[in-house]
């Protein structure tokens, strides 16, 4: 635009030139070698431009001439060029396409016409990644590192393939010079604070996280939340040997996340053991009315050495009445029963949690509430019984990992703070009713044994079908058909499953099941006395899905009903 502008005022300026000159006209003379010319004004400005147009025009000719080879080769270069940024880009498209013969194609014709291109070394070692050929793509990422535009990348590319086989130290390595040369990258940052973690190296990695922190690659919240992780796990290395330094830092790892269930354990257990009774209880307080654990209702009930049990249960009671209505606080309040001896108070306690299905924790510790109380080996196994059953309770998780106890990093990914409490999602399943639940309760208000079709009757299988009568052969009817010898009394024929036995006192009649069912197991329970007694005195039973049947191991009696079953093998 700037052009045209100067070339239109540079004829508005000749014409307007020409114009005076054409209104002033005048004569110019020349004296040369004893001759005189003479011409207009005029015709002599005219003869001027002329003249300089023709040098301009010759001048063009020869510098075209002499430009004519660089300009060819020009042409073609760039030609070439836009070959190459279009193998390039067509490559791109093909890695992220999932095509690694095209990818691979596209990257060798980039690399040949743009040599060190970075985007050309990048295609061809994603291409390699593609195909699955390890050599080139390290080769390439090694080339990238020849130059400092792209050693950046390089590094980058040559942690990610060490990652990707295993080699740790090689990956460490590339992240720590990554760091050095720019401790701004997210990655790099992140990577050395990780492995750092995972060697226990809690010095360095509290540096790292200040780094981090002080370059914004973390925010606030987060540095303050693997501050206070990386703190109690250190602490943890030092509660043994150095209690006073581990108990300072446990409470600074509170004092950064006070839902930290582990910093706040550690700094109660710590303060327990110097005797600061107070501030134990403080320390556990705040951390319970942020996420109640079993561990923190624990460390709380014996935060005082010495306490008797009722002791323990008056402050489980003042504990729970922060979040009465979480299940941890069932659970603690069953224990600090249990551990009173009221077991009544144990059951009624654990009642929030049974329904509607009752977790693995929950049964195993009804199963000691039974075994403390009565002792009753048959009860205690139906309840481990369900606990194999049952959901399960909330763990230590961590990229699928369970654990039982907490720790700083993840052993499967090398992730900080990855553990969470929480049920573990394979376990997660709808509700299901419980048929010797059900059954129990139907006994406690009837005092009577009833089938569990009564109790569940949605537990009631179908009927099986019957199949038609089937007349003997003649041989085998003639000897059906002859007399049976009477036995001996001793050894009484069994009674045909079929046909059951009168019911023994004090259980009505019409309360036993007729037939039992083809799907349910039948249990025939001694009553006592010979072997002729037992059978006339018998009445079937329902057994449990997993009840192997009755207990015949020796030492037990087979008066006592609580010893009649044996429900693990």
């Amino acid at each position: 635009m700037i052009r045209l502008l100067v070339f239109l005022g540079f004829l508005l300026a000749l014409a307007f030139g020409f114009s005076w000159l054409a209104d002033n006209p005048g004569e110019l003379t020349l004296v040369w070698g004893g001759r005189e010319l003479r011409t207009g004004t005029m015709v002599l400005a005219i003869g001027l431009v002329a003249f300089v147009i023709a040098i301009l025009a010759v001048w063009s000719i020869l510098n075209g001439v002499i430009r004519a080879p660089k300009s060819v080769g020009s042409f073609f270069s760039r030609r070439r060029r836009e070959r190459g940024w279009r193998a390039l880009s067509n490559g791109m498209i093909a890695v992220g396409a999932g095509d690694p013969q095209t990818a691979g194609r596209l990257a060798g014709e980039a690399r040949r016409v743009l040599g060190d291109e970075p985007l050309a070394l990048l295609l061809e070692a994603q291409a390699a990644q593609l195909s699955g050929d390890r050599a080139a793509a390290h080769e390439a990422f090694e080339r990238m590192l020849e130059t400092p535009e792209t050693k950046l990348l390089g590094l980058r590319g040559l942690y990610v393939e060490a990652g990707r086989y295993g080699d740790a130290a090689a990956a460490r390595h590339f992240a720590d010079e990554a760091n050095t040369l720019a401790p701004r990258l997210a990655w790099a940052g992140q990577a050395l604070l990780e492995f750092q973690s995972q060697e226990r190296d809690w010095e360095g990695a509290l540096s790292t996280l200040d780094r981090n922190a002080r370059n914004k690659i973390a925010d606030k919240p987060q540095t303050k939340r693997l501050r206070a992780v990386i703190l109690t796990a250190r602490a943890l290395e030092l509660e043994l040997g150095d209690p006073d330094t581990a108990r300072n830092l446990a409470l600074e790892a509170h004092g950064l996340a006070p839902d930290l269930v582990p910093a706040a354990v550690l700094a109660g257990r710590l303060l327990t053991r110097a005797n600061d009774i107070k501030r134990a209880s403080r320390v556990l307080e705040a951390t319970w009315k942020l996420s109640p654990h079993p561990e923190l209702a624990e460390a709380y009930a014996h935060v005082r050495s010495g306490d008797s049990a009722q002791d323990r249960l008056s402050r489980i009671k003042d504990l729970i009445r922060v979040r009465a209505h979480h299940p941890e606080c069932a659970f603690a309040l069953a224990r600090g029963e249990l551990d009173a001896r009221n077991f009544a108070a144990a059951r009624a306690a654990l009642k929030p949690v049974m329904s509607p299905a009752p977790t693995r924790r929950a049964c195993l510790l009804m199963a000691e509430i039974e075994e403390c109380e009565h002792g009753a080996s048959g009860r205690v196994r139906g309840w481990l019984t369900r606990a194999v059953r049952a959901p399960r309770d909330p763990a230590w998780i961590a990229d699928g990992y369970v654990s039982d106890h907490w720790m700083p990093v993840s052993p499967v990914s090398g992730r900080v703070d990855a553990f969470e409490w929480r049920v573990p999602p394979e376990e997660l399943a709808a509700p299901i009713s419980d048929r010797i639940d059900d059954a129990e309760e139907a006994f406690e208000e009837s005092g009577t044994l009833i089938p569990l079709e009564s109790a569940h009757p949605a537990a009631k299988p179908a009927a099986p079908a019957e199949p038609p009568p089937v007349s003997p052969p003649a041989p085998v009817a003639e000897e059906l058909a002859k007399p049976v010898a009477a036995a001996p009394a001793a050894e009484p024929a069994p009674a045909a499953p079929a046909a059951l036995a009168p019911a023994p006192s004090g259980i009505p009649a019409s309360t036993l099941p007729t037939q039992p069912p083809a799907a349910d197991k039948v249990v025939v329970l001694p009553k006592g006395g010979d072997g002729a007694a037992q059978r006339s005195s018998s009445y079937v039973f329902r057994s449990a899905p997993d009840d192997p049947g009755p207990d015949t191991a020796e030492g037990h009696e087979a008066d006592e009903p609580s010893k009649r079953f044996r429900l693990f093998s």
